[in-house]
């Protein structure tokens, strides 16, 4: 290890974790500007040199809080983006098309996954600093779009293009593919509306179960126009 090994904070440092997981939710109350290091020191219970150690500086905890972010939705997908990953590469090699209904079956498991996790208590924060970005974006737009965001929606068009029939990089397929995120997005970036319509208290059980049966059925209705409802 070289001397300048050594002046480099470890990246699973406890002190560092709280920062990062603590600014999400002060970044996106506050934006970049009203949240003061002060503020974000405190909210993460460090001290305030901590801020300039681990990141430099405000900016570079603001980027590396898109980045941590990023990973955070990731991990709640990451198997089944591995799953979708590895069938789309072992078909490409084979040179054939996954069916309709394979198709289906794996959209409907993302908008479940998805669905559950924006009504949770946990993507509040992560929804308003999202929600702040994409109205003015930073290059932490650039992060969490190109980390996660991208990713996801190249394989929801894909999967809309296999079920219509399609070419996935069609204009009338990447419309489609962004109203059908839309409709999962709802669910976040404009909870309150949705549970005040749905006259829904919380999440429980039987709501996660009603919002599973939503989701099917957003996937199933693809291609009705076309007669092409499974």
């Amino acid at each position: 290890m070289t001397k300048a090994d050594l002046t480099i904070p470890p990246r699973g440092d406890a002190t560092r974790e709280k920062l990062l997981n603590s600014s999400i939710g002060v970044f996106g109350r506050y934006g970049f500007e009203a949240a003061t290091t002060r503020k974000l020191a405190d909210a993460a219970g460090v001290n305030l040199q901590a801020i300039p150690y681990y990141f430099g500086g405000k900016e570079g905890l603001y980027v590396a809080a898109a980045e941590h972010l990023a990973s955070l939705i990731g991990a709640h997908v990451g198997e089944l983006r591995a799953a979708l990953q590895n069938r789309f590469a072992e078909l490409d090699v084979e040179g054939r098309q996954m069916t309709s209904t394979e198709a289906r079956g794996f959209l409907t498991q993302m908008a479940q996954r998805m669905m559950t996790l924006f009504v949770s208590k946990q993507s509040e924060s992560w929804a308003r600093f999202i929600i702040r970005e994409q109205m003015e974006p930073t290059e932490a737009f650039q992060r969490i779009y190109g980390q996660i965001m991208r990713p996801m929606i190249e394989m929801v068009r894909r999967l809309i293009g296999t079920i219509l029939g399609e070419n996935p990089a069609s204009e009338h397929i990447r419309l489609r593919t962004l109203s059908f995120v839309g409709s999962v997005l709802v669910f976040r970036t404009a909870h309150a509306a949705v549970f005040a319509q749905l006259e829904w208290k919380a999440a429980g059980p039987r709501e996660l179960e009603i919002l599973q049966r939503h989701a099917a059925e957003l996937v199933a209705v693809l291609g009705a126009e076309k007669g092409d409802r499974p």
